[in-house]
């Protein structure tokens, strides 16, 4: 089989003379196969200037005219250009071209003519799409690889029918996003409508309805000293404060932000909400889903019970610091002891918990343990645990699904007592796409001598950034 490609400028008489000569060679003969490739005419000398130096090749002008080897793996060779493709055609086919130079210009035109329409429907049909645009910072991130095929899905975003995708990370090089971006489109998700990666700030969070911020500096390190902790403290802080002015600048009003991650998740947000003076503080949020969730996976473990029947099970405090697990409202479903009834039937994880000392005494540093645990083992992040977390928060946040009760690190002031300035886990309820702060639960002195824990310390850590 013969098959070439033609390529020109949409407006050239020649490209049009060869268009119409290679028409005919197909008609008449069942193995010659054409490809065309028709260039507006102020992109022509740029996308021959590439084609030419990817493929080896010297030509000027157009058309360009080269034959794909299909029997060699699709290799190509040049031909050259019009005379040459005329020239081939006359010796291997025995057929030539008599059009005039009239008719020339005329379908020339005519292609241009068509070419244009063409565009123009194109852009009407991309107008009539309006994508919610993702953002996603840390994107090399493995939470990120994992997060993605769940993420693009009517079940986090239910009134959405396509999504643009922006992956950044500053750290990374173009090649590894490509390859990435390359990945996301094989799986071929419907609500997919394009992706986009950076690695520099230029174009970062135009547009954006909803950023998801990964990069955190990385799991501290226990054997860290404090110059090291501090030198990453203050790459984390310059950075966040310069995604919170480009979100103030690019992105919309309406846009909501999830800080994950393992590391300074209450700094971070609080860094974003300051620096993004025009956005309501309302939609930034730290997550704190995967810790809550962890904290259930540790009294399932003990209770020996799956994780899922523990529900709202409480953080406060500092996320990624001094935080404490609050279970006066924990409900557990589906226990195996001497009350049980069906599905929905809810119990008082406190009234049935077999051992309240172990909830005093090694209940905490489990919880605490748990996922550096599984960094140290991996020396990756969780991230399955990270990404679900995030998925928990944006199905709520969204109105898709979610608990009754979430924890989530926001700027709450007046709320228990809080100071203003600083983002701190509370318990949540979602309604109608707004989160309002659980306001009736009991602050008993230990809980008291808690938060005000965490509130020092995250005073201190704002003080210092």
């Amino acid at each position: 089989m013969a098959k070439f490609v033609l390529a020109g400028k949409t407006d050239c008489p020649y490209y049009a003379k060869a268009e119409l000569l290679a028409d005919t060679l197909q008609q008449c003969l069942p193995d010659f196969k054409i490809h065309k490739i028709s260039i507006l005419p102020d992109e022509w000398k740029e996308w021959l200037g590439a084609t030419c130096e990817k493929n080896k090749w010297k030509h000027e002008g157009s058309p360009l005219v080269w034959r794909e080897l299909v029997e060699q793996g699709g290799k190509g060779m040049l031909l050259g250009g019009f005379n040459d493709f005329l020239e081939h055609c006359q010796d291997y086919y025995g057929i030539t071209s008599d059009m005039t130079t009239d008719v020339m210009l005329s379908v020339a035109a005519e292609n241009l003519e068509a070419k244009m329409n063409l565009i123009k429907e194109e852009q009407h049909r991309a107008s009539l799409i309006q994508p919610l645009h993702v953002w996603i910072t840390g994107a090399l991130n493995p939470t990120c690889q994992v997060l993605i095929p769940s993420l693009l899905s009517p079940e986090v975003f239910p009134k959405v029918s396509a999504i643009s995708l922006h992956l950044l990370d500053l750290e990374g090089n173009e090649e590894q996003l490509q390859s990435l971006r390359l990945e996301i489109e094989e799986l071929a998700i419907s609500m997919l409508h394009q992706v986009t990666t950076d690695t520099d700030l230029e174009r970062a969070f135009r547009k954006a309805d909803v950023i998801l911020l990964l990069d955190d500096g990385g799991h501290d390190g226990e054997n860290e000293g404090e110059e090291v902790k501090k030198k990453k403290v203050n790459v984390i802080s310059e950075r966040y404060k310069e995604y919170g002015q480009l979100i103030d600048a690019t992105a919309k009003e309406t846009v909501k932000v999830i800080v994950s991650g393992d590391s300074f998740l209450n700094l971070r947000c609080s860094l974003l909400v300051d620096s993004a003076r025009s956005i309501d503080s309302h939609q930034f949020m730290a997550a704190a889903a995967q810790l809550e969730n962890e904290a259930k996976a540790v009294l399932g473990k003990k209770m020996r019970m799956r994780p899922s029947d523990i529900t709202d099970v409480i953080v406060w405090g500092n996320i990624s610091g001094t935080f404490y697990i609050d279970l006066q409202r924990a409900k557990v479903f589906n226990h195996n002891g001497p009350i049980t009834g069906p599905a929905f039937f809810s119990q008082p994880l406190l009234s049935i918990f077999p051992d309240r000392k172990w909830l005093e005494t090694d209940f905490h540093h489990l919880v605490r343990r748990r996922r550096l645990a599984v960094t140290s083992k991996t020396g990756q992040v969780a991230a399955p645990s990270a990404a679900n977390g995030i998925l928990t928060v944006l199905k709520a946040w969204n109105g898709a699904s979610g608990p009754d009760v979430l924890s989530s690190g926001v700027a709450c002031p007046g709320h228990y007592s809080l100071p203003d300035g600083i983002v701190f886990s509370v318990p949540v309820t979602f309604t109608d796409g707004k989160w309002s702060v659980v306001s009736e639960l009991i602050v008993e002195n230990e809980l008291k001598h808690r938060l005000e824990l965490s509130v020092s310390e995250l005073q201190q850590v704002n003080l210092n950034h």
